[in-house]
Protein backbone atom coordinates (compact mmCIF):
# COMPACT_ATOMS: atom_id res chain seq x y z
CA UNK A 1 0.00 0.00 0.00
CA UNK A 2 1.39 3.53 -0.77
CA UNK A 3 0.67 5.66 2.08
CA UNK A 4 1.34 9.23 1.62
CA UNK A 5 -0.02 11.62 -0.87
CA UNK A 6 3.20 12.21 -3.11
CA UNK A 7 3.51 9.28 -3.40
CA UNK A 8 -0.13 8.13 -4.42
CA UNK A 9 -0.02 10.74 -7.30
CA UNK A 10 3.16 10.00 -8.50
CA UNK A 11 1.69 6.11 -8.93
CA UNK A 12 -1.81 6.61 -9.79
CA UNK A 13 0.06 9.28 -12.99
CA UNK A 14 2.07 6.32 -13.69
CA UNK A 15 -0.35 3.62 -13.73
CA UNK A 16 -2.62 6.62 -15.83
CA UNK A 17 -0.07 6.50 -18.57
CA UNK A 18 0.81 2.66 -18.33
CA UNK A 19 -3.20 2.30 -18.81
CA UNK A 20 -4.19 4.54 -20.81
CA UNK A 21 -6.72 5.77 -18.39
CA UNK A 22 -9.05 8.91 -18.01
CA UNK A 23 -10.09 9.50 -14.46
CA UNK A 24 -13.26 11.99 -14.33
CA UNK A 25 -14.27 13.62 -11.69
CA UNK A 26 -16.91 15.66 -9.88
CA UNK A 27 -16.98 18.83 -8.35
CA UNK A 28 -18.26 17.00 -5.30
CA UNK A 29 -14.80 14.93 -4.58
CA UNK A 30 -12.40 15.91 -2.39
CA UNK A 31 -9.50 18.22 -3.22
CA UNK A 32 -6.74 15.99 -4.00
CA UNK A 33 -9.14 13.36 -6.11
CA UNK A 34 -9.98 17.28 -7.81
CA UNK A 35 -6.49 18.01 -8.48
CA UNK A 36 -5.36 14.44 -10.22
CA UNK A 37 -8.53 13.90 -11.93
CA UNK A 38 -8.17 14.51 -16.02
CA UNK A 39 -11.14 16.62 -15.98
CA UNK A 40 -13.38 18.18 -13.31
CA UNK A 41 -17.01 18.88 -13.96
CA UNK A 42 -20.86 18.47 -13.26
CA UNK A 43 -22.74 16.20 -14.83
CA UNK A 44 -23.61 17.21 -17.99
CA UNK A 45 -19.91 18.48 -18.52
CA UNK A 46 -18.81 14.74 -17.32
CA UNK A 47 -21.63 13.39 -19.59
CA UNK A 48 -20.09 14.87 -22.36
CA UNK A 49 -16.43 13.88 -21.99
CA UNK A 50 -17.10 10.41 -21.26
CA UNK A 51 -18.78 10.39 -24.71
CA UNK A 52 -15.71 12.00 -26.36
CA UNK A 53 -13.09 9.81 -24.67
CA UNK A 54 -10.27 7.95 -26.95
CA UNK A 55 -9.02 6.43 -23.91
CA UNK A 56 -8.85 2.93 -22.79
CA UNK A 57 -10.12 3.36 -19.72
CA UNK A 58 -12.60 5.64 -17.78
CA UNK A 59 -11.97 5.95 -13.63
CA UNK A 60 -15.19 7.84 -12.26
CA UNK A 61 -14.68 9.58 -9.59
CA UNK A 62 -18.16 10.18 -8.23
CA UNK A 63 -21.24 7.95 -7.31
CA UNK A 64 -22.51 4.88 -9.14
CA UNK A 65 -24.78 6.47 -11.34
CA UNK A 66 -22.45 8.76 -13.16
CA UNK A 67 -19.89 6.07 -13.90
CA UNK A 68 -22.99 4.24 -15.33
CA UNK A 69 -23.57 6.88 -18.01
CA UNK A 70 -20.41 6.60 -18.87
CA UNK A 71 -20.63 2.67 -19.28
CA UNK A 72 -23.58 3.61 -21.60
CA UNK A 73 -22.02 5.60 -23.48
CA UNK A 74 -19.13 3.77 -23.94
CA UNK A 75 -19.62 0.06 -24.11
CA UNK A 76 -16.61 -1.13 -25.32
CA UNK A 77 -14.75 0.81 -22.63
CA UNK A 78 -13.53 -0.14 -19.11
CA UNK A 79 -15.23 1.76 -16.66
CA UNK A 80 -14.13 1.50 -12.80
CA UNK A 81 -15.07 3.44 -10.13
CA UNK A 82 -13.16 4.06 -6.25
CA UNK A 83 -15.90 2.57 -4.23
CA UNK A 84 -18.81 0.98 -5.45
CA UNK A 85 -20.98 1.34 -2.32
CA UNK A 86 -20.31 5.23 -3.86
CA UNK A 87 -24.80 5.50 -4.16
CA UNK A 88 -26.50 8.18 -4.27
CA UNK A 89 -30.39 8.98 -2.05
CA UNK A 90 -31.65 10.66 -5.17
CA UNK A 91 -31.62 7.25 -7.16
CA UNK A 92 -32.19 5.54 -3.78
CA UNK A 93 -35.54 7.27 -3.58
CA UNK A 94 -36.50 6.12 -6.93
CA UNK A 95 -36.86 2.30 -7.27
CA UNK A 96 -37.68 1.00 -11.00
CA UNK A 97 -40.51 -0.77 -10.29
CA UNK A 98 -42.33 1.67 -8.62
CA UNK A 99 -41.47 4.34 -11.07
CA UNK A 100 -42.88 2.02 -13.90
CA UNK A 101 -46.47 2.19 -12.30
CA UNK A 102 -45.48 6.44 -11.53
CA UNK A 103 -45.18 6.70 -15.42
CA UNK A 104 -48.12 4.90 -16.60
CA UNK A 105 -49.68 7.67 -19.09
CA UNK A 106 -50.19 7.21 -22.92
CA UNK A 107 -49.40 11.56 -23.36
CA UNK A 108 -46.84 12.01 -20.92
CA UNK A 109 -43.33 12.90 -21.75
CA UNK A 110 -40.94 11.46 -18.84
CA UNK A 111 -38.48 13.63 -18.28
CA UNK A 112 -35.66 12.41 -15.42
CA UNK A 113 -32.61 14.36 -13.88
CA UNK A 114 -29.66 12.23 -14.49
CA UNK A 115 -29.28 11.48 -10.58
CA UNK A 116 -31.24 8.20 -11.59
CA UNK A 117 -30.36 4.87 -11.75
CA UNK A 118 -29.20 3.23 -15.41
CA UNK A 119 -33.06 1.28 -15.27
CA UNK A 120 -35.07 4.89 -14.25
CA UNK A 121 -33.53 5.91 -17.23
CA UNK A 122 -34.48 3.11 -19.49
CA UNK A 123 -38.34 4.04 -18.54
CA UNK A 124 -37.54 7.58 -19.49
CA UNK A 125 -37.83 9.85 -22.50
CA UNK A 126 -35.21 12.31 -21.96
CA UNK A 127 -32.63 12.94 -19.55
CA UNK A 128 -31.49 16.17 -18.07
CA UNK A 129 -29.15 17.52 -15.99
CA UNK A 130 -29.52 20.99 -13.76
CA UNK A 131 -27.35 22.85 -16.15
CA UNK A 132 -29.74 21.98 -18.96
CA UNK A 133 -33.05 21.07 -17.61
CA UNK A 134 -35.13 24.52 -17.91
CA UNK A 135 -33.97 24.09 -21.93
CA UNK A 136 -34.95 21.24 -22.44
CA UNK A 137 -38.49 21.40 -20.83
CA UNK A 138 -39.39 24.36 -22.44
CA UNK A 139 -38.41 22.28 -25.89
CA UNK A 140 -41.90 19.75 -25.04
CA UNK A 141 -44.55 20.52 -27.08
CA UNK A 142 -47.61 22.13 -24.43
CA UNK A 143 -49.74 19.58 -25.16
CA UNK A 144 -48.00 17.33 -23.47
CA UNK A 145 -47.92 16.22 -19.88
CA UNK A 146 -44.91 16.23 -18.36
CA UNK A 147 -43.27 13.59 -15.55
CA UNK A 148 -40.42 14.31 -13.85
CA UNK A 149 -38.42 12.37 -11.37
CA UNK A 150 -36.43 12.08 -8.93
CA UNK A 151 -35.78 15.18 -7.52
CA UNK A 152 -38.83 16.80 -5.96
CA UNK A 153 -37.05 20.32 -5.24
CA UNK A 154 -35.77 21.04 -8.50
CA UNK A 155 -38.69 19.79 -10.01
CA UNK A 156 -40.94 23.03 -7.89
CA UNK A 157 -37.49 24.79 -9.06
CA UNK A 158 -38.57 23.99 -13.09
CA UNK A 159 -41.89 24.45 -12.39
CA UNK A 160 -41.86 28.03 -11.37
CA UNK A 161 -38.91 29.31 -13.98
CA UNK A 162 -40.80 27.51 -17.19
CA UNK A 163 -44.27 27.60 -16.23
CA UNK A 164 -44.87 23.89 -17.35
CA UNK A 165 -47.02 21.90 -15.14
CA UNK A 166 -45.59 18.77 -14.02
CA UNK A 167 -45.92 15.44 -11.86
CA UNK A 168 -43.45 15.10 -9.50
CA UNK A 169 -41.83 12.20 -8.40
CA UNK A 170 -41.19 12.23 -4.18
CA UNK A 171 -37.58 12.04 -4.10
CA UNK A 172 -34.89 14.44 -2.73
CA UNK A 173 -30.76 15.03 -2.13
CA UNK A 174 -29.92 14.21 1.16
CA UNK A 175 -27.47 17.60 1.39
CA UNK A 176 -29.51 19.55 0.41
CA UNK A 177 -32.82 18.83 1.49
CA UNK A 178 -31.37 18.93 5.24
CA UNK A 179 -29.70 22.55 4.55
CA UNK A 180 -30.27 24.37 7.86
CA UNK A 181 -32.59 27.66 7.10
CA UNK A 182 -31.92 28.87 10.52
CA UNK A 183 -28.40 28.23 10.11
CA UNK A 184 -28.61 30.45 6.52
CA UNK A 185 -29.89 33.06 8.63
CA UNK A 186 -27.45 33.10 10.98
CA UNK A 187 -24.85 33.48 8.37
CA UNK A 188 -26.46 36.50 6.26
CA UNK A 189 -26.71 38.07 9.57
CA UNK A 190 -22.84 37.59 10.49
CA UNK A 191 -22.04 38.25 6.59
CA UNK A 192 -24.68 40.80 5.65
CA UNK A 193 -22.78 41.64 2.30
CA UNK A 194 -22.01 38.23 1.19
CA UNK A 195 -23.91 36.83 -2.28
CA UNK A 196 -25.98 33.61 -1.24
CA UNK A 197 -25.78 30.81 -4.13
CA UNK A 198 -27.71 27.84 -4.57
CA UNK A 199 -28.49 24.58 -6.31
CA UNK A 200 -31.98 24.01 -7.34
CA UNK A 201 -31.86 20.54 -5.68
CA UNK A 202 -32.03 22.82 -2.31
CA UNK A 203 -35.86 23.52 -0.75
CA UNK A 204 -38.07 26.18 -1.97
CA UNK A 205 -37.62 28.43 1.19
CA UNK A 206 -33.65 28.14 0.88
CA UNK A 207 -33.94 28.94 -2.45
CA UNK A 208 -36.27 32.01 -2.29
CA UNK A 209 -33.41 33.42 0.04
CA UNK A 210 -30.31 33.29 -2.73
CA UNK A 211 -29.01 36.00 -4.82
CA UNK A 212 -27.88 33.15 -7.19
CA UNK A 213 -29.24 30.06 -8.19
CA UNK A 214 -27.58 27.48 -10.45
CA UNK A 215 -26.08 24.25 -11.64
CA UNK A 216 -22.66 23.75 -10.02
CA UNK A 217 -20.87 25.13 -13.37
CA UNK A 218 -23.18 28.29 -13.47
CA UNK A 219 -22.33 28.79 -9.67
CA UNK A 220 -18.72 28.39 -10.50
CA UNK A 221 -19.34 31.36 -13.41
CA UNK A 222 -21.01 33.00 -10.85
CA UNK A 223 -18.45 33.44 -8.65
CA UNK A 224 -16.00 34.13 -11.69
CA UNK A 225 -18.15 36.97 -12.48
CA UNK A 226 -18.17 38.33 -8.82
CA UNK A 227 -14.23 38.01 -8.11
CA UNK A 228 -13.59 39.71 -4.65
CA UNK A 229 -17.07 38.88 -3.03
CA UNK A 230 -18.29 37.03 -0.67
CA UNK A 231 -20.24 33.70 -1.01
CA UNK A 232 -22.53 32.19 1.22
CA UNK A 233 -22.79 28.64 -0.25
CA UNK A 234 -25.91 26.35 -0.31
CA UNK A 235 -24.37 23.29 -1.98
CA UNK A 236 -21.97 20.25 -1.53
CA UNK A 237 -18.85 21.89 -0.01
CA UNK A 238 -17.00 20.09 -2.25
CA UNK A 239 -17.37 23.24 -5.02
CA UNK A 240 -15.47 25.50 -2.62
CA UNK A 241 -12.11 23.94 -4.25
CA UNK A 242 -12.99 25.24 -7.39
CA UNK A 243 -14.33 28.53 -6.16
CA UNK A 244 -11.52 29.17 -4.44
CA UNK A 245 -8.95 29.05 -7.35
CA UNK A 246 -11.57 31.08 -10.02
CA UNK A 247 -11.56 33.57 -6.91
CA UNK A 248 -8.81 34.13 -4.65
CA UNK A 249 -9.74 36.93 -2.59
CA UNK A 250 -13.41 35.63 -1.53
CA UNK A 251 -14.34 34.09 1.79
CA UNK A 252 -16.67 30.68 0.82
CA UNK A 253 -19.03 30.35 4.11
CA UNK A 254 -20.78 26.48 4.34
CA UNK A 255 -24.05 26.33 4.98
CA UNK A 256 -24.48 23.55 7.98
CA UNK A 257 -26.71 20.40 7.35
CA UNK A 258 -28.89 19.36 10.68
CA UNK A 259 -25.91 21.06 13.18
CA UNK A 260 -27.19 24.48 14.39
CA UNK A 261 -23.44 25.57 14.40
CA UNK A 262 -22.41 27.81 11.56
CA UNK A 263 -18.36 27.36 12.46
CA UNK A 264 -18.90 23.25 11.31
CA UNK A 265 -17.04 23.10 7.56
CA UNK A 266 -18.04 19.37 7.32
CA UNK A 267 -21.46 19.49 7.34
CA UNK A 268 -22.60 19.52 3.88
CA UNK A 269 -20.14 16.80 2.71
CA UNK A 270 -22.24 13.87 0.76
CA UNK A 271 -21.39 11.05 2.46
CA UNK A 272 -21.52 9.01 -0.66
CA UNK A 273 -19.20 11.12 -2.99
CA UNK A 274 -16.51 11.14 0.34
CA UNK A 275 -16.44 7.44 0.21
CA UNK A 276 -13.83 8.17 -2.84
CA UNK A 277 -9.99 8.16 -1.67
CA UNK A 278 -6.91 8.49 -3.58
CA UNK A 279 -6.36 4.81 -1.99
CA UNK A 280 -8.87 3.31 -3.22
CA UNK A 281 -8.04 5.11 -6.66
CA UNK A 282 -4.94 3.67 -6.85
CA UNK A 283 -5.84 0.13 -5.66
CA UNK A 284 -8.79 0.41 -8.26
CA UNK A 285 -6.09 1.05 -10.70
CA UNK A 286 -4.01 -1.45 -9.69
CA UNK A 287 -6.40 -4.48 -9.55
CA UNK A 288 -8.73 -3.01 -12.34
CA UNK A 289 -11.73 -4.38 -10.11
CA UNK A 290 -14.86 -2.83 -9.47
CA UNK A 291 -16.06 -2.53 -12.72
CA UNK A 292 -19.19 -1.56 -14.29
CA UNK A 293 -21.28 -3.73 -15.65
CA UNK A 294 -24.56 -3.31 -17.74
CA UNK A 295 -26.88 -5.63 -19.72
CA UNK A 296 -26.96 -4.85 -23.54
CA UNK A 297 -30.54 -4.79 -23.37
CA UNK A 298 -30.31 -2.41 -20.72
CA UNK A 299 -27.90 -0.47 -21.98
CA UNK A 300 -29.67 0.39 -24.98
CA UNK A 301 -32.82 1.26 -23.44
CA UNK A 302 -30.84 3.75 -21.09
CA UNK A 303 -28.67 5.41 -24.08
CA UNK A 304 -32.05 6.60 -25.94
CA UNK A 305 -32.61 9.44 -23.64
CA UNK A 306 -29.14 10.25 -22.95
CA UNK A 307 -28.62 10.55 -26.40
CA UNK A 308 -31.44 12.72 -26.70
CA UNK A 309 -30.28 14.94 -23.77
CA UNK A 310 -27.08 15.48 -25.86
CA UNK A 311 -28.63 16.67 -28.87
CA UNK A 312 -30.84 19.01 -27.57
CA UNK A 313 -28.05 20.34 -24.75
Amino acid sequence: MVNNNLSLEKNINKLKQDKNVVILAHYYQTDDIQDIADFVGDSLDLSKKAASTDADVILFCGVKFMAEVAKILNPTKKVLVPDLNAGCSLEESCPADKFAQFVKSENSVVVSYINCSADIKALSDIIVTSSNAEKIIKSIPAEKEIIFAPDKNLGNYLIKKTGRKMKLWNGSCIVHEQFSYKSLVKLKERHQDALIIAHPECPENLLDSADFIGSTSRLLSFVEQNKGRDFIVLTESGIIHQMKKLSKNSNFYVVPAIKEDISCVNCSNCPHMKLNTMEKIYEVLTEENNEITLSDNLRIRAKKPLSRMLELS
